[in-house]
């Protein structure tokens, strides 16, 4: 099934969308700053909110790690 109707794969896909986005900013962030608008600017805003909401993000990779291996 597509990420896309499954609920649960979509919000996997965003978090590792944030938590990718994040890393690269923190090693190269030349390559995210340059496109801070259009929609290559998507990927700095998750850059963004993966720098600032990051124990959020974390707690929520946590939760979704759990959920994935215990509940199905």
């Amino acid at each position: 099934m597509s990420a896309i109707f499954n609920f649960q794969s979509l919000l996997t896909v965003i978090l590792l969308l944030i938590c990718t986005c994040a890393y690269i900013r923190a090693l190269a962030p030349s390559i995210l700053d340059k496109n801070k608008s259009g929609i290559l600017g998507i990927f700095w805003k998750c850059a963004r909110i993966g720098e600032r909401k990051s124990p959020y993000v974390a707690i929520c990779c946590v939760v979704m790690a759990f959920s994935i291996l215990f509940a199905e």
